[in-house]
């Protein structure tokens, strides 16, 4: 009778126990990504993809990172696992991560497998529409239990985004020449996020029609484009290279109405809150061109 009632009240201990549910979220590579509980030890392979953790309230879960991971000032002083483009693939085992969060275009697609491989836990990320940004920090808050904070941060980027829509809709077009680098040139075709920032603002990315992220372009295909403004970043919030190199083509409108401007690249350039920060100066360049005519 007595191993009866203790028996029956381990039963009713178990059953009153919290129950925690299997985490399961689908990532932007379409694959499905499952933890038993939220993740405790994260590593990142991109430096957009660490900002963005932050931002959802894991950044104390971060133990690895790549290169340029810098910002927030505290990302500056995690251990380092190589760079996005070559992984130290030990280095991120040592570290014993429960999560992994991996770049699907900038990580090498072999080290990605190869850390499946290995039993760890990985989720991809690729933010190629302003609206995969904030679905995307729900996601990692979903994945490191931390909710509370992600759910906030992306309202607000939503809401923020639907301002700046709302202030430049109707506004007249400006035509965009978005120069990634300069040496072989390149630039931003319809699929990248940054072409989306441009038409946030009222303007019209003159490559828009190239399929590519990233194409190179002829500087006989930009003339013949004729862009009303020129914009460029540099590495990091270095001046651009070769934005001035544009002066020398007199009869570009962007050149006759001194439309050359720069955003820093680690604002236009990483799918991040931080966009919204190179999207309202972006949008104060155009206005500019738009007072120029």
């Amino acid at each position: 009778m007595h191993r009866l009632r203790l028996a029956l009240l381990l039963a009713l201990l178990l059953a009153a126990a919290p129950v925690r549910a299997e985490i399961v979220v689908r990532d932007d590579s379409g694959a499905v990504v499952r933890l038993a509980e939220p993740a405790r030890r994260i590593v990142s392979l991109a430096p957009h993809a660490t900002e963005n953790l932050y931002a959802a309230g894991a950044g104390d879960r971060l133990v690895g990172a790549v290169e340029y991971s810098d910002y927030p000032a505290a990302a500056r002083a995690l251990p380092r696992i190589g760079g996005y483009s070559r992984l130290d693939l030990e280095a991120i085992v040592a570290l014993r991560p429960d999560l992994v969060v991996a770049w699907q275009s900038g990580n090498a697609p072999g080290a990605v497998a190869r850390l499946k491989a290995l039993g760890l836990t990985v989720y991809q990320t690729q933010p190629d529409r302003l609206e995969d940004i904030p679905a995307g920090i729900e996601r990692l808050g979903r994945l490191a239990g931390t909710e509370a904070v992600a759910r906030p941060a992306a309202a607000a980027f939503r809401q923020r985004m639907a301002a700046l829509r709302a202030r430049h809709a109707g506004r007249p077009a400006v035509p965009v020449f978005y120069q990634l680098w300069h040496q072989p040139l390149s630039t931003a075709g319809g699929g990248q996020i940054i072409s989306e920032v441009i038409g946030l603002c009222g303007g019209a990315n003159v490559f828009a029609h190239l399929a590519d992220k990233a194409p190179a372009v002829s500087l006989e295909a930009v003339l013949a484009a004729d862009p009303e403004a020129i914009v460029a970043s540099g590495m990091g919030r270095d001046s651009p290279i070769g934005l001035d190199d544009w002066r020398r083509y007199a009869r570009l409108r962007a050149v006759a109405r001194d439309n050359l401007f720069y955003v820093p690249s680690d604002l236009m350039q990483r799918p991040t809150p931080r966009l919204l920060d190179g999207a309202e100066l972006l949008c104060r360049h155009l206005e500019t061109a738009r007072a120029r005519r």
